[in-house]
């Protein structure tokens, strides 16, 4: 019996996909930006990565600060699983209020099924 082995004809890599991070309620105003990344990375890499001005990410993903605070516009606010506990309690100590669909952006793994994702960044992080 032979066994077939699949052929990989390429390096094993993530496809690139588009981030909106919205400044203002205004795409074009200062502090909005449309990046590219790869999947499989948070949205806090990708943003911070890109260049995102508005995501301070102080604790670096570590889950210890609020400073990667985002609102999630749908219809991806109901495409994301739900936010966990550790989440939930520190977007209590977000420097802007909190909306329904704030998000911590290192709690967001991207995909593919997210290729078009639009965040509205806060005034202010801190």
């Amino acid at each position: 019996a032979r066994i077939l082995q699949p052929v990989l004809t390429g390096p094993l890599t993530h496809p690139m996909i588009t981030i909106h991070f919205i400044a203002n309620n205004d795409p074009k105003a200062l502090g909005s930006a449309t990046i590219s990344s790869k999947a499989g990375r948070s949205l806090m890499q990708a943003a911070q990565s890109g260049g995102v001005d508005g995501i301070a990410a102080d604790c670096g993903g570590s889950l210890t600060c609020a400073t990667c605070h985002v609102v999630v516009r749908e219809p991806w606010a109901s495409q994301l699983p739900p936010p966990g506990a550790d989440e939930l309690a520190m977007l209590e100590f977000t420097a802007v209020l909190r909306q329904p669909n704030s998000r911590l952006s290192c709690q967001i793994q991207l995909t593919d099924a997210l290729d078009g994702l639009t965040v509205d960044l806060p005034a202010t992080q801190y």
